[in-house]
């Protein structure tokens, strides 16, 4: 018999908690990629912020990403987190999907590497680390419903392999994806969550499903779901209980269910994370140096050392409204005192050697709303709206509560803000008054779940009726799709301006806005011209906004915006000693800095954006970034450019093998720069390698390297099987003008391949070439298996 205290487990407690009972204690999840994003999606839930996935695997340094899983595992502590949804094994598998920031690159071996350094480094701070999301959760569009085909050879060769290879080094749960993969969703999906999984893998942790992301109860527990998150339960939990009566949910399935969920909140909950790694804003500045990634360097231009220059000019949007981080659920509330770029280079290279110019504005799909002094509330004026709740749709006669809110995107689930359940109608008004700077058309943003109003002044200039799909309600609320209207506002003239949502009984509920204000856009050009064409050298810092990236939408091109490129030319031809910055979170196109002396991608480098940024311009740290995906020459050489489903929801993996580089090699394509390409501050020199077996199978390479350059630099050799793919790579500093021996060891795991059924191991002589890229292989060693 099954009661319903077992069954129960199977499903969360709440929306981010598990099940509680007797001497098991309840275990608190948060999502948790890049620091440990708010439970209740709130600004005021400050948290470290890490850099992301691609801008840390682009640091090819798994040491540091062990340094930046235990940094993340203490604030969980501090936070009262258990558990983390992280890290995100997904392959960025098209440059232009929503989330590929998120993901540790293009290539499974560096993903798999870097996921089970981050992972362990987590669980070290006593904080179990639930890898996401299984599996081809690769792109966003239509996510809650396309069918992933993908033939047998590649699924395993290519997309099971980094959650292989964390749930092998004991990560602690495993969270299933939103998609189908070969007809089967993947919280029901028997043959990877049951044969591969715990059959072939041996799997002792917990699997759990993405958020709503479930869509029946005993199929689910009987394909080897454990856990339905959040609760309450849909499908599981006691929603099982006629399943389990009739015998369609047996008790041994139920209890080994239970029993992964049990050992996980004993092992995680509570207790005490133990010593920080280190300082915080050091840690932070040194990963994101260590992931930015120097792609030319023409006559030397980087570093730029303080005082051998009269003018340095900074130009760009991104730097005074830099892209830190993406959109997603698992955004972080960033520290208020955080660093931007303009002011760090400033404090380090001085004042009076700064000048700037915006060039244009950002770029955003919804405009930030200036800072506003909130309606009164009794206790003087605070920074933001005031946001109030209604019990219904009558806003004279239903106000719940109010509160002051730093944010023009707001999100509720059931139970937030005292709003309890969202089983009845209800409505939420945000307003404040802002001050226009200028005069002119402004474009007023409004977006959210239900019926939506904007009001100026007590004027309606806005009104539709919007609804959430019920299938991919998270990925809604994070996908800022909006509709706008112009208003004319005078400059010095002070507006009330209100955005209000009427909704109905659902799961979750959110209302977004937006102010576009005004430019001179030929003004604002000619500025960033004229000091450029004054300065010594010229930093352009370009790139995108943090909706760039988000949930259930993917992007519809590579290219920095229109107007950012015409910036480029305008600047670079005005000064061709120009150091371009590229703040983005995918490949992108390099075409619009081909003149530019310098190029330089930042990633997304998270909070120490700033610091990191100015120590490397000044030569205070090195861009030891190496690529993590190709960077095409044309976007027509990708793989896979677009990941849009057909008619029937299905989206091929036609490429097979052929992701990013590995594609670009069978094609015979010559990338814009080629994955693992990177320059850093040293010049360095491939000597010898030789290779010796190991009685385990595994290969130990040493590779002499000298550093030809006149400062210290970090090298980062890197192993690849003679039919293309990354085999092994290490990283070290190499002292100026000094020779070493790198070790690196290639694994089993990097050689075999999947046939017939079966893996099917290196046997006989077999060829590794070795260098500082796919592309820059003068090395190879050949050793033999028997």
């Amino acid at each position: 018999m099954i009661n319903d205290t077992l069954l129960s487990f199977t499903a969360g407690r709440d929306m981010w908690s598990t099940v509680a009972a007797n001497d098991v204690p309840s275990a608190k999840m948060a999502d948790g990629p890049m620091g440990i994003a708010s439970g209740r999606v709130d600004e005021r839930d400050v948290s470290i912020l890490t850099p992301s996935g691609i801008a840390l695997a682009a640091s090819w340094d798994r040491a540091l990403a062990g340094v930046v899983g235990a940094l993340v595992g203490g604030e969980a502590k501090r936070k009262g987190v258990d558990m983390v949804l992280a890290p995100n094994l997904n392959l960025a598998r098209s440059p232009n999907a929503g989330r590929v920031f998120e993901m540790f690159g293009e290539d499974p071996l560096l993903a798999g590497t870097l996921g089970v350094a981050w992972s362990r480094g987590l669980q070290s701070r006593r904080v179990g680390s639930i890898a996401k999301h299984l599996v081809c959760n690769d792109s966003e569009t239509q996510r809650d419903r396309y069918d992933a085909i993908v033939d047998e050879t590649t699924l395993r060769e290519i997309y099971l392999l980094p959650f292989e290879m964390v749930a092998r080094a004991g990560c602690a749960g495993i969270l299933t994806a939103y998609n189908r993969v070969n007809g089967d969703y993947c919280a029901q999906n028997a043959p990877v969550l049951t044969d591969i999984l715990r059959h072939e893998w041996r799997y002792g942790g917990f699997t759990v499903s993405d958020w709503f992301g479930t869509h029946a109860g005993a199929e689910s527990l009987n394909a080897g779901l454990d856990l339905e998150m959040p609760g309450p339960a849909r499908f599981m939990g006691t929603k099982l209980r006629d399943a389990a009566a009739d015998g369609t949910v047996g008790v041994n399935r139920v209890e080994e269910a239970v029993d992964r969920i049990q050992i996980a909140a004993r092992t995680w909950a509570g207790g005490d994370a133990g010593d920080e790694p280190g300082d915080r804003d050091t840690i932070l500045a040194q990963a994101a140096a260590a992931g930015f990634t120097l792609l030319r360097n023409d006559g030397d231009l980087l570093p730029v050392a303080p005082g051998s220059v009269r003018q340095l000019a900074v130009i760009g949007p991104n730097a005074l409204a830099p892209c830190f981080q993406g959109g997603t659920f698992a955004k972080i509330a960033l520290r208020p005192d955080a660093i931007l770029p303009i002011e760090a280079l400033r404090a380090r290279f001085g004042v009076e050697t700064i000048v700037f110019a915006p060039g244009c504005p950002p770029s955003p799909r919804l405009p930030a709303m200036p800072a506003l002094p909130a309606r009164d509330l009794g206790d003087g004026c605070d920074v933001g709206m005031t946001v109030d709740y209604f019990g219904g749709h009558d806003f004279s006669a239903s106000l719940l509560g109010s509160e002051t809110r730093n944010t023009n995107s707001l999100t509720w689930f059931h139970g937030m803000h005292d709003l309890g359940a969202f089983d009845r109608n209800g409505g939420i008004r945000a307003s404040g008054r802002i001050m226009p700077t200028v005069t002119g058309m402004h474009r007023l943003h409004i977006g959210g779940t239900g019926s939506v109003r904007l009001v100026v002044d007590g004027r309606q200039v806005f009104a539709a009726e919007r609804e959430i799909p019920a299938s991919d309600v998270m990925g809604a609320l994070k996908s800022g799709d909006s509709d706008h209207v112009e208003v004319l506002l005078e400059a010095g003239i002070p507006v009330l301006i209100e955005a209000e949502l009427r909704y109905t009984p659902a799961r979750a509920h959110g209302l977004w806005f937006g102010l576009g204000v005004p430019n001179d856009a030929a003004t604002l050009l000619a500025e960033a011209e004229a000091i450029a064409r004054g300065a010594d050298a010229v930093l352009l810092l370009v790139g995108e906004t943090a909706d760039a990236g988000v949930e259930s939408k993917d992007r519809d091109t590579t290219a920095i915006p229109l107007d950012q490129q015409e910036l480029a030319a305008r600047v670079i031809a005005a000064n061709p000693r120009t150091i371009v910055a590229v703040n983005v979170g995918h490949a992108f196109d390099t075409r619009f800095a081909t003149d530019a002396a310098a190029l330089l991608a930042v990633w997304y480098p998270g909070e120490a954006f700033g610091p990191a940024l100015a120590a490397v311009v000044a030569g205070d740290l090195e861009p030891s970034g190496r690529l993590p995906v190709a960077l095409a020459a044309s976007e027509d050489q990708y793989p896979a450019l677009h990941a849009t489903p057909d008619a029937d929801d299905r989206l091929p993996y036609a490429e097979g093998i052929g992701i990013g580089y590995r594609g670009m090699i069978t094609a015979g394509i010559r990338p814009a720069f080629a994955f693992g390409e990177g320059l850093g501050y040293g010049r360095f020199t491939y000597v010898a390698a030789t290779a010796t077996t190991r009685s385990d199978h595994c290969v130990d390479l040493a590779v002499t390297v000298r550093n030809d350059g006149s400062r210290d630099s970090a090298a980062v050799v890197q192993a690849y099987r003679a039919d293309g793919p990354l085999a092994g790579f290490a990283k070290q500093v190499v002292a100026a003008g000094s020779t070493v021996d790198i070790h690196l060891v290639v694994n089993p795991i990097a050689l075999r391949r999947w046939s017939g059924n079966r893996w099917v191991f290196a046997s006989g002589p077999t060829t590794l070439r070795i260098g500082g890229s796919s592309l820059d292989l003068p090395l190879s060693a050949t050793v033999a298996f028997d």
